[in-house]
């Protein structure tokens, strides 16, 4: 069977892996670029997710060139703590959850690819215009590309995994209408800073509340002597009233502003602007998402990752969801009849399960602890309890959890979704 993936971020990349691992051999990963490289930030890998990868024999590398956070906390803007849980192996947990750059982490993806489905599998510098549907018979699809001279390049294949973006053409095709990605008005600085280590040196931090925030975690463990550790850090403020949301995701900007922010966030563990002001550089984007669609299938092509669900960074899930896509995807590739019923199973498992995440992520999702702080006393308080009782914040953290497929107790005995053999049924 011949597959084509469109786009070489994280899901496309362990979808290519999760297919090759399910016993398909024809497998290309086409990408817009005409280079990679390690662009971005950090992101968070959740349990679930690093499950996944250790089932492709990952696991390892990837905990190489990242850190397991031991614990997440929330505070409010004024430094007090609202609620702290363990993460990964200290929640109870099998696998860690690991903070990686994104950039990095993809790089790494690729070598992994080119090595286990050899060198050229990863085809770059060709940009999606459109899929025809229905060709040979109505048994391939074919993906029209353009190349950087302007010439159109065509893919026939058994099957197309669109993962090409919040900005996908593929859904762009078959939802024209549908316009520029949703702006709740929060802007966005992301950036890493060696800085001295807080608190235990493996906690990610969350301080503020739905009109600021500020969240940091180790991307490295905290040089021994010298005591500092590369972090990554997002910085979030509220937009002034008619402002426009900017559509570059990777926009450098002048930290000074960003400081200014922030200046009173000075707290007895973390010095925040301190922190912004030590950053190698700062990037800027709007906090976007897209409406749920109701469907992800066209023809013999599918929408995978950010193309079918972009979702805001609240509850750290994104790659993690794609990860899932690709594993999904590939076991019901290896395990279903045909390909018409491995994509409609695919959908009908993803489909529902992230239009419900990214609901809760619009509703803030776990950190809606520190609105609800905010709200009730936001001059800050002498116990959160008086506040938000216990048992409400440990709803709120067990709910998402459940929500996003990581609750540990059902995390750790469910089956894998690993397809591990070629299905005997021929798709």
């Amino acid at each position: 069977m011949r597959i084509v993936i469109v786009g070489a971020g994280i899901g496309g990349l362990v979808a290519a892996l999760s297919l090759h691992a399910a016993g398909q051999r024809d497998i290309q990963v086409v990408e817009r670029v005409r280079e990679l490289r390690p662009l971005g930030v950090g992101i968070n890998l959740l349990p679930h997710a690093v499950r996944e990868l250790s089932e492709l024999g990952m696991g390892e590398q990837v905990a190489g060139i990242g850190v397991a956070p031991g614990r997440l906390a929330y505070f409010n803007r004024h430094g007090q703590p609202i609620w702290s849980e363990p993460r990964g192996l200290e929640a109870g947990y099998r696998w860690p959850q690991l903070s990686v750059h994104r950039g990095e982490f993809q790089l790494l993806l690729v070598e992994e690819v080119e090595r286990r489905l050899g060198a050229g599998t990863v085809r770059q510098g060709l940009r999606l215009i459109a899929v025809d549907h229905g060709a040979g018979d109505g048994r391939t699809d074919v993906a029209r590309f353009v190349d950087a001279s302007g010439a159109t390049v065509s893919m026939e294949a058994d099957v197309i995994v669109a993962a090409d973006g919040i900005h996908s053409a593929l859904r762009r095709q078959h939802h024209p209408d549908e316009g520029d990605p949703v702006w709740n008005g929060l802007v966005l600085w992301r950036g890493t800073a060696v800085v001295p280590a807080y608190l235990d040196g493996r906690t990610m931090i969350m301080a503020g509340d739905g009109e600021q925030k500020f969240v940091a975690y180790p991307l490295a463990a905290p040089d021994a002597p010298a005591g500092r550790s590369r972090v990554n850090f997002i910085a979030e403020r509220r937009a002034a009233e008619g402002a426009e949301a900017q559509s570059d995701w990777n926009r450098p900007v002048d930290p000074a502003p960003i400081v200014d922010l922030f200046a009173d966030w000075r707290f007895d563990w973390l010095d925040v602007p301190s922190v912004i002001a030590s950053a190698e550089r700062i990037l800027e984007y709007p906090m976007v998402d897209r409406d749920p669609i109701p469907r992800w299938t066209f023809g013999r092509t599918v929408l995978h990752g950010d193309a079918a669900h972009a979702m805001y960074p609240n509850g750290s899930n994104g790659a993690s969801q794609a990860i899932l896509d690709a594993r999904t995807l590939a076991h019901r590739l290896a395990t279903e009849p045909t390909v018409e019923g491995a994509l409609a199973a695919y959908e009908d498992e993803r489909r529902p399960a992230t239009a419900r995440l990214l609901e809760m992520t619009r509703r803030l999702g776990p950190e809606q602890v520190m609105q609800l702080a905010y709200e009730r006393a936001p001059g800050g308080f002498a116990d959160i309890h008086d506040v938000i009782p216990q048992v409400q914040l440990e709803h709120i953290a067990r709910d998402y959890k459940v929500a996003a497929g990581f609750d540990p107790t059902r995390l750790n005995e469910r089956s894998s979704l690993s397809a591990s053999a070629t299905s005997s049924q021929g798709v």
